[in-house]
């Protein structure tokens, strides 16, 4: 039986009047083709379902014709209510600025990152995707990085961005605040932390380390 991945993605489409955003799209696209080439059977879904928007600073004139393959499977996303975490083996949440507007406070996502968890199978997170971790409580109340190793993008990368002053919140502090053990490498450098089967990673840069550990952690 091939394992069943759920991957979940953003809806969220600018971080203001002249900023476009979404889905940074290599942490999308090369975390589904770590994937297939495992024979995983992907299911990728959003808050809302439908349109999962790709940020356009993430599309290089030179950008890797697979990770232009996976584009489209962003079109048509699968929303989030109609799934249920029983029915799947894993949970993959890419990165990208949107995911720092509707992915902290969605209790469906909370739900199913929780009962995943919960239920001893991995779930991994890259660059601004551990956003979707900030606000998970677990059954006993306390958080689900509280006490664990744990990376994202860092603050220092948010500064260099001057994206700063536009998010909602910054994702390593709340991070830290939240009670994880925060442990980063310089900027814009490859970085995984894996704590069990919690397993995030930096930025862009490390987005096939972080597919690579999740396929060897699901598949032990």
């Amino acid at each position: 039986m091939s394992k069943k991945v759920l991957m979940i993605v953003t809806n969220h489409d600018k971080i203001n009047e002249d900023a476009p955003t979404g889905i940074w799209l290599s942490e999308f696209a090369e975390a589904y083709n770590e994937f297939q080439k495992h024979g995983f059977d992907v299911t990728v879904a959003s808050p809302a379902g439908g349109l999962s928007p790709v940020d356009p600073n993430s599309v290089s004139d030179d950008e890797p014709q697979e990770n232009l393959d996976a584009k489209p499977l962003l079109e048509n996303t699968t929303p989030i209510e109609s799934l249920n975490a029983e029915d799947f083996d894993a949970l993959f949440l890419p990165g990208g600025h949107g995911t720092m507007f509707d992915f902290p406070d969605n209790e469906k996502l909370q739900s199913i990152i929780r009962n995943t968890y919960e239920s001893e199978k991995p779930v991994a997170a890259v660059c601004h995707g551990p956003a979707g971790l900030v606000n998970v409580q677990l059954s006993d109340g306390q958080y689900i990085v509280q006490g664990k190793r744990v990376n994202a993008f860092t603050d220092a990368e948010e500064a260099d961005t001057t994206l700063d002053q536009h998010m909602p919140f910054l994702l390593e502090s709340k991070l830290r605040e939240r009670g994880a053990h925060f442990y980063s490498a310089p900027n814009w450098s490859e970085h995984v932390e894996t704590d069990g089967i919690l397993i995030t990673g930096q930025n862009p840069q490390s987005t096939v380390a972080v597919a690579k550990e999740f396929v060897r952690t699901l598949q032990n």
